[in-house]
């Protein structure tokens, strides 16, 4: 479970306490006493015990601590006197997402509400650019660039139809169709997933009023329409809420039960699939957790690229699906 901001700042008070050289080695209510002052706010005992347990062992943290407790004196301090939880390299991936995330703030400077911010996100992407080079250079890390997000000219003009109630008219090129085909969407919200971007609306010449889903760079052409429609009612966490991905199809979500090889289940406890994961089983055997999830193309792709790390236990139908495209796989390789 990730982290709260108390916590991480427990973290850190602690880390400082115990590399203070010019004050004794502290005890546990030292340590109590100097957080809590940090904090401006009453530490129990119990709250420092589990930090320093967490800054030993808790593999979310990856601190691994050599935080030791010296019976004599009851004090504690580290085992290696260089070490500090700041001196802990930032991961790859978080370093890849930490680029992302200033790729995407930087293609949008243009809207308000990121020049606002800009000086603050420019001097974080040179810093970023100057620890990525010196990284690079000394061979320790290679770094994937950031992705350029096709169709991302459009979404200043998106983001102000969104705020504006205000109908756009687009030209979309499906990759089913061999010419563009024109909508008048109503726009309610704009969703990044596996670096595209993603338009939810109605389309006025859709029947019924039903929501589709836009790739952004899908959209050949915008225009305005200087026409507004009535309040939006949408609520993107509740329409997401049983997806995985950007797809949402009609019907309920569906109990899916997944067997997992033992080493691949610590990956997905570490990292869950979806906010509905439950663990069901977990011994020398298996894995085993469910998902309360709406069946769509995003989690069949996901389910085949865990290979045979996964087996499908139900609902029938996504076994069956994923027994047909594994025979079809096999097919391939004869």
């Amino acid at each position: 479970m990730p982290k709260n901001k108390d916590a991480l700042s427990r973290y850190r008070w602690i880390d400082e306490r115990l590399r203070n050289k010019r004050l004794p080695k502290p005890t546990l209510d030292v340590l109590i006493a100097y957080v809590s002052e940090k904090m401006d706010a009453s530490i129990s005992t119990r709250t420092i015990q589990k930090d320093i347990q967490d800054m030993r062992q808790d593999p979310e943290l990856n601190y691994m601590a050599p935080i030791l407790y010296e019976r004599s004196t009851g004090t504690y301090r580290y085992e290696d006197e260089s070490y500090s939880i700041s001196n802990i390299p930032i991961e790859e991936a978080d370093l890849q997402g930490l680029e992302i995330a200033i790729g995407i703030l930087e293609q949008f400077r243009s809207l308000p509400v990121i020049q606002q911010f800009e000086d603050a996100i420019l001097k974080i992407a040179a810093s970023l650019k100057m620890n990525r080079q010196t990284l690079e250079h000394k061979g320790m890390i290679k770094f994937s660039r950031t992705a350029q997000y096709k169709g991302a000219e459009h979404i200043p003009d998106i983001v102000d139809a969104i705020k504006n109630l205000e109908v756009i008219r687009i030209a979309y090129q499906s990759f089913d169709r061999n010419e563009p085909k024109e909508h008048w969407v109503e726009p309610y919200h704009l969703r990044e997933y596996q670096h595209r971007f993603y338009l939810i609306g109605k389309s006025q010449k859709a029947k019924g009023g039903t929501l589709l889903t836009f790739a952004l760079d899908r959209i050949v052409k915008l225009w305005p329409t200087n026409t507004n429609f009535d309040e939006k009612n949408f609520d993107d966490a509740s329409y997401y809420r049983h997806a995985i991905g950007i797809t949402v199809l009609e019907g309920e979500p569906q109990n899916v039960v997944l067997s997992f090889t033992p080493h691949q289940g610590k990956y997905i406890k570490s990292q869950p699939i979806h906010t509905s994961q439950q663990v069901l089983e977990d011994n020398e055997k298996e894995c085993r957790i469910s998902l309360n999830v709406v069946i769509n193309p995003e989690l069949h792709m996901l389910l085949l690229g865990y290979g045979a790390n996964v087996k499908v236990l139900a609902p029938q139908e996504l076994v069956q699906k994923m027994a047909a495209e594994t025979a079809a796989m096999k097919e391939l390789y004869k």
